[in-house]
């Protein structure tokens, strides 16, 4: 019998200390994801994409299902989600839900992370509501980010949470359908018994690749623990610049039996708080870290790659400080390259003098991030762009990206890419489209933490990680919060939340 089975997703990663707020025209617009698409344009437009709800379809037309496809958002990460982005989006897919009619299953393609301007748990409080419309009785199955911030609402309105298991997230579809193929059996009948368990520490996103050990190893204990008793387990290393209590890593497992359930958990946790010391790494200042890296390029092949981490648009980040930017310059940086500086005023400058041209102009450091200023300096035009582009690397998977007017911009020997709009620098494309060819540079400093390794990590010859100013400090112990769960680590054997508020309140 043919079942019939919802398709939905609503995907925001909330730095509640970034600059700039989620609206309701981020998520139209989609930044790194793919635009918002209702109804049959959903299936389309997911159709081969790097997401979970890509995922989820092929499943569906795999299994012959009956989709019903309602609403599918996404933005790039940012403050918090508007009230009236999150009430807007969220009633619609509960709209449409509702107006649907019966349905045997519903996937729900989620982050994890989200906390809009009046809801700290926006993924919880949306569950709750779709549990209230499906009733008791249907199942639902979520894919969701490893940042998520997995909260125990969650995992009640839910039958099944899936995780990614890559930093970088190629894995984005294969989580979709590992998610979409728990939700066949749940359909068939299957209700298996849930685990939960939240560590007691916060992980800096720069230390959580699943490239690099522990994460490597954390993971794929992850994927060993599941078997014939165990369908499903999933670590979250969490999202730690989310100030409320359900911030933090999390594991949540399923089981034939609560034993089975039970176990798995158990043996994941174990394992993350024995890696605690390993969860850290070695970060320089910008300065430090140019010339480290023009020492390194001094005999080297291959460019080495800067991450400029604070000013990661992936957590929050405008993508507009200049900190590297003046690093580069006054260190004499060659054959350099920084993307994406995220500016529409100088990319309209640009576009205005016409290639070739010199330009005296300011740019970036408007996001008034504390150390941080505008750049200002005479710059070459040497390409211009309309922004749009294919995203060929394992990251993007080949999902089309408009970054608005873009052009290239010239001193010295430093090139910069300037956009119109916020999108990660996780692509090789994203340089080649303004005529930078990263293999032949000697330096590539790129606004992200870890997503870039995906599609860069193949040309590095080493990656250097640098703090210059940003609205996501690599340490979460740099952050003001106020409202973590008592007894929370500010960072891997770092000090206890409860401490340090009791100390500043003193």
């Amino acid at each position: 019998m043919t079942k019939r089975v919802a398709l939905a997703g609503f995907l925001h990663e909330t730095n509640t200390f970034a600059p700039t707020k989620a609206r309701l025209e981020d998520f139209v617009q989609g930044g790194g994801y793919m635009p918002m698409a209702r109804g049959q344009a959903l299936i389309e437009q997911s159709r081969d994409i790097n997401l979970g709800i890509g995922g989820a379809v092929q499943v569906a037309e795999a299994e012959g299902w009956d989709t019903v496809p309602i609403l599918w958002a996404g933005a790039i990460p940012s403050a918090h989600v508007t009230r009236d982005a999150y009430e807007t989006i969220s009633d619609e897919i509960i709209a449409g839900l509702r107006d649907a009619g019966p349905v045997d299953g519903l996937f729900i393609d989620l982050h994890g992370a989200m906390v809009a301007e009046h809801e700290d748990d926006g993924e919880g409080r949306l569950l709750a509501r779709l549990r209230e419309t499906v009733g008791p009785d249907v199942p639902i199955a979520a894919a969701l980010d490893l940042h998520g911030n997995i909260t125990e609402e969650m995992v009640a309105a839910a039958d099944v949470l899936v995780g990614f298991r890559t930093y970088p997230h190629v894995d984005m579809a294969e989580t979709g359908m590992r998610a979409a193929s728990m939700l066949r059996e749940l359909m068939a009948g299957a209700r298996p018994a849930k685990a939960f368990r939240r560590l007691p520490f916060l992980v800096p996103i720069a230390w959580q690749s699943t490239l690099a050990e522990p994460g490597r190893r954390l993971y794929a204990l992850a994927a060993d623990c599941e078997g014939e008793n165990v369908p499903s387990t999933s670590f979250f290393f969490g999202f730690p610049a989310a100030d409320f209590p359900g911030c933090g890593p999390t594991v949540v497992a399923y089981g034939t039996t609560q034993a089975d359930a039970d176990a798995a958990a158990d043996t994941i946790e174990t394992a993350v708080l024995k890696a605690e010391p390993e969860l850290a790494g070695k970060a320089y200042d910008p300065e430090e870290g140019v010339r480290e890296a023009m020492r390194i390029a001094e005999g080297a092949q291959r460019p080495v790659v800067i991450a400029d981490t604070q000013d990661n648009p992936g957590a929050g980040g405008d993508s507009n400080t200049t900190g590297m930017l003046r690093a580069l310059v006054s260190e004499g940086a060659t054959r350099a390259a920084l993307g994406n500086m995220v500016d529409p005023r100088a990319a309209a400058a640009a576009h205005a003098a016409g290639e070739g041209a010199e330009i005296d102009i300011a740019i970036g450091g408007f996001s008034n991030v504390p150390g941080d200023a505008p750049f200002e300096g005479r710059f070459t035009v040497e390409k211009l762009s309309d922004g749009k582009l294919i995203a060929k690397g394992p990251f993007y998977g080949s999902a089309p990206l408009d970054l608005g007017p873009c052009a290239c911009l010239r001193i010295g020997d430093v090139r910069v890419v300037v956009t119109s709009r916020k999108a990660q620098m996780a692509d090789r494309e994203m340089y080649r489209f303004v005529g930078i060819e990263p293999e032949a540079q000697a330096i590539l400093v790129n606004k992200s933490s870890v997503h870039f390794r995906a599609d860069f990590d193949p040309i590095a010859e080493t990656i250097l990680t640098c703090t210059a100013p940003g609205p996501m400090p690599i340490s979460p112990a740099s952050l003001p919060f106020t409202r973590l769960a008592p007894g929370m680590r500010l960072e891997p054997m770092g000090q206890i939340f409860a401490e340090r508020d009791s100390l500043i309140t003193t």
